[in-house]
């Protein structure tokens, strides 16, 4: 059985908790996102590879896949 990788992700903005829905790449890591709302530009949190894994409701797809993300 093959997984489905999701490629839609909620991105919610810690700042202003504004939240956009983003299609995540799927031939790279998204290291930084400036918030549509207030602008602030956000980074992965300490530990994460991605704005994705650390803002997003989805992970992003070499994490789902169970690989490892290409920042590590």
């Amino acid at each position: 059985m093959v997984k489905e990788i999701l490629l839609k992700s909620t991105i919610t903005c810690p700042v202003c908790e504004h939240r956009e829905t983003e299609t995540m790449p799927t031939d790279a890591c998204q290291w930084y996102y400036e918030c549509t709302e207030c602008k602030t530009l956000l980074k992965p949190l300490k530990g994460d590879c991605c704005v994705f894994c650390s803002y997003g409701t989805v992970a992003c797809p070499p994490i789902q896949e169970g690989t490892n993300c290409c920042s590590t």
